[in-house]
């Protein structure tokens, strides 16, 4: 694994990054995929809910709210 790459929870709100890998498999890999996260996607950190959980992420243009179950499974390099 590169060390410069991170989980995408782990990307600070307001940053930005690039998808490297998903280490997820099955019915949440293919929910990912069709959320546009493939490898080379920016993808933003917006903000965080009240509890910390989920985070809201700018992906091609539409904001989505992953949790932090599903966004530690996208490795990203940050920008």
């Amino acid at each position: 694994m590169n060390e410069n790459m991170i989980p995408l929870s782990l990307l600070p709100v307001g940053r930005k990054a690039k998808v490297k890998a998903l280490t997820a498999n099955g019915m949440s890999r293919r929910r990912m995929l069709d959320l546009g996260l493939i490898s080379e996607t920016e993808v933003e950190a917006l903000q965080k809910s009240p509890s910390g959980d989920p985070i809201a992420y700018r992906i091609r243009g539409a904001v989505i709210a992953l949790r932090t179950e599903e966004s530690s499974k996208i490795l990203v390099e940050a920008l």
